[in-house]
C-alpha cells in the first residue's frame, strides 16, 4: 500500500512467509547457545514471578484466579524480552557482550519509551485481572471465589466461564500482540517514540496478518506448554522465542535508518 509507506517512518514487509517463523526460530536458538546465561537470566525472573503469584494464591485461599493468572501472565512476556532483543542485537551488530549493557536495554535509550510500554501492559494485565473477576461473577457468583471453587469449573456455568473467558483473553492477547511484536524489538533498535513503535507494528500485522497470526499461536502454545511443569520450560522455551521474536522483527521492518550503536541501554 503506498499510503502505509507515506506515513510510517520505515519500510514494512507485506511478504513474510511461514518459512520466515522457522528461520527467525532457528536463529533464536542460535543466539541463546551462544549466550545461554542472558536467556536463562531473563526466563528465571519470569519463573520466579509465576512461581510467587501461584504459590501466593494456593496460600491466600484464592486458587481460583490460578486461570486468569496463567492467562494474564504471558502478556507481560514480551517485556520480559526485551534483555533478550538486546542480546540479539549487540551479537548481530557484532558488539560486545557484557551485562551493564543487556541490563541496560531496559530502560531503553533513556528516554522512557520502553518504560511507558510496560506501563500499558502491566495496565493491560490489570484489566484483564476486572475482565476474569466480571466473566466469573456472571457464571459463578453464588460459588465464592477460593479453592473450593476449581471444583466448580467441571460444571455446566463453568465451562461456559472458560468458553467466554478464553475467547476474551484470547482477543486481548491478540489486541496486545499485535502493538508488541515489533514495537518493543523496534524500541531496543531505533529511537523512536512508543506511538511510532506501535503504529509500525500495527502496520507489520495488517500487512502479514496470517503469518503473525500463525506466530501467535506458536508463542502461546510453546508458553502454555512451558508453564505446565512449574514454569521450569520457560527456561529454554522463552529466550528462544524472545531472540526468535528480534529475528522476525529484522526480517519485517527495513534496516534503512536502523540505529546501530553502542547500547541502547546508554
Amino acid at each position: 500500500m503506498v499510503e502505509q509507506a507515506q506515513i510510517l517512518p520505515v519500510a514494512v514487509a507485506r511478504d513474510l512467509k511461514v518459512s520466515d517463523l522457522r528461520t527467525a526460530l532457528a536463529a533464536g536458538w542460535a543466539d541463546f547457545r551462544a549466550f545461554p546465561a542472558f536467556g536463562l537470566f531473563f526466563a528465571a525472573i519470569f519463573i520466579i514471578a509465576g512461581m510467587f503469584l501461584y504459590f501466593a494464591l494456593f496460600t491466600l485461599d484464592e486458587a481460583a484466579w490460578l486461570v486468569p493468572a496463567a492467562g494474564g501472565l504471558p502478556l507481560l512476556a514480551p517485556f520480559a524480552a526485551v534483555g533478550l532483543y538486546e542480546v540479539s542485537r549487540r551479537r548481530e551488530a557484532g558488539l560486545p557482550m557484557n551485562w551493564r549493557s543487556v541490563l541496560g536495554a531496559l530502560r531503553g535509550r533513556g528516554d522512557g519509551q520502553i518504560l511507558s510500554m510496560g506501563v500499558i501492559m502491566f495496565v493491560a494485565l490489570g484489566f484483564w485481572i476486572m475482565l476474569a473477576h466480571g466473566i466469573f461473577a456472571i457464571f459463578l457468583a453464588e460459588s465464592g471465589i477460593g479453592s473450593e471453587s476449581l471444583t466448580l469449573l467441571h460444571t455446566e456455568a463453568g465451562i461456559m466461564m472458560l468458553l467466554v473467558g478464553g475467547f476474551v483473553g484470547g482477543l486481548m492477547a491478540l489486541a496486545f500482540f499485535s502493538i508488541t511484536v515489533v514495537s518493543l524489538p523496534m524500541l531496543v533498535d531505533r529511537q523512536v517514540d512508543f506511538i511510532t513503535a506501535i503504529i509500525v507494528s500495527l502496520a507489520t500485522f495488517r500487512s502479514n496478518t496470517f503469518v503473525l497470526l500463525t506466530w501467535a499461536v506458536i508463542v502461546a502454545v510453546s508458553l502454555f506448554v512451558a508453564m505446565i511443569p512449574l514454569f521450569l520450560g520457560l527456561l529454554a522455551v522463552l529466550p528462544v522465542l524472545g531472540h526468535a521474536t528480534w529475528h522476525l522483527y529484522r526480517r519485517s521492518v527495513s534496516n534503512s535508518g536502523a540505529e546501530i550503536t553502542e547500547t541502547a541501554g546508554q
